[in-house]
């Protein structure tokens, strides 16, 4: 019995990470897509206004931390000249904002 139970739980929590992954894609068009392009580009109006990275470029995902990422979407980013060109993402659980990471990241084809 001692060991069906981790077992059992492993099993339940597949399904609820794989839909933190699966969540990412939904969560990039509604809150990052205006700027950032569905395709992750950055070739739209907004992106090119607050010069948004190109993700598909792998020299662009590469400089990117995950930590920094992070960060943006919970805070904002600011160029170093202080105008804010990303504004917080709000109501995004922690999960909610691992999936976008993943998503993102998902741009470079490898």
């Amino acid at each position: 019995m001692k060991k069906i139970i981790p077992l059992i739980i492993a099993v339940l929590a597949i399904p609820a990470l794989s839909v933190s992954a699966a969540n990412g894609k939904a969560l990039f068009e509604k809150h990052c897509a205006k700027c950032h392009g569905k395709d992750g580009k950055g070739h739209t109006f907004m992106g090119k206004r607050f010069h948004a990275k190109d993700y598909t470029n792998p020299a662009a995902q590469k400089e990117l931390k995950d930590e920094a990422i992070v960060k943006a979407i919970k805070e904002g980013f600011k160029e170093k000249s202080g105008r804010e060109v990303m504004w917080p993402t709000k109501g995004l659980s922690d999960s909610d904002i691992k999936g976008l990471v993943q998503y993102m990241r998902s741009f470079v084809k490898k």
